[in-house]
């Protein structure tokens, strides 16, 4: 999952950036309105989380204008107020969640995880290819009926090849789904985790699910190899 989130507290924005990259999903941290909008017009993400009290734009005028624009993302807002008429504005204004700090990673995590769901009503529950399968809503994976533990990053970087199923997915494309914007093209990060999930999905199974394709990117077989 690939997540917006827009803050102007410098240490909140950290805390909250490691917490959800430590979850294995891929986040862009943007420190004030006008870039929060501007991220948020110009790439897709999952969910947007949103504070109220931005430098430049509010996030109250960002949500607007991107329910103007016809940007249907998800959109959870941050705020330190508590009143009833705040939470009111919001959910108006087009907002589809809404945390007041302080608030629970945990409880964060989970309601983040329902906006995803919500927000693509056109995935399937559970992701299959062959005897392959991922159900995102339980970070679950088994193969050959059996469970194959995997880490947060290997989870993420396995769903995306697997919703992406027979076809030659760019390196930079898989890149920029499931890591952030510090992650540099140069990087061998993705070789790495390609690595690790070929150990786990792949080799105990015999099977060769997920390929290499010289000068594109990989591909993770329909059929599951």
């Amino acid at each position: 999952m690939r997540i917006l989130l827009v803050e102007d507290d410098v240490a909140l924005a950290e805390t909250l950036r490691g917490g959800l990259v430590d979850a294995g999903y891929a986040v862009d941290a943007m420190r004030d309105g006008v870039d929060g909008l501007w991220a948020a017009l110009e790439h897709p993400y999952d969910v947007i989380v949103l504070d109220i009290m931005l430098p430049g734009v509010s996030g109250y005028e960002v949500c607007r204008r991107l329910r103007g624009r016809g940007i249907g993302t998800p959109v959870l807002m941050l705020t330190a107020k508590d009143g009833e008429y705040d939470e009111a504005d919001a959910l108006d204004l087009g907002a589809d969640d809404y945390l007041t700090k302080p608030f629970s990673f945990v409880v964060l995590l989970a309601r983040l995880r329902a906006l995803a769901r919500r927000g693509a009503p056109d995935r399937p529950p559970v992701l299959t290819a062959g005897d392959l399968t991922v159900d995102p809503a339980r970070h679950r994976v088994t193969r050959a009926g059996r469970a194959v533990a995997l880490t947060p990053r290997e989870f993420t970087l396995l769903e995306f090849l697997v919703r992406r199923r027979g076809a030659v997915v760019p390196r930079a494309e898989i890149v920029a789904a499931v890591w952030d914007v510090d992650v540099g093209s140069d990087s061998n990060l993705l070789e790495v985790y390609i690595g690790y999930l070929r150990r786990k999905v792949d080799e105990p199974f015999g099977r060769n699910a997920i390929q290499t394709v010289r000068g594109h990117g990989y591909r993770l077989a329909a059929d599951g190899g």
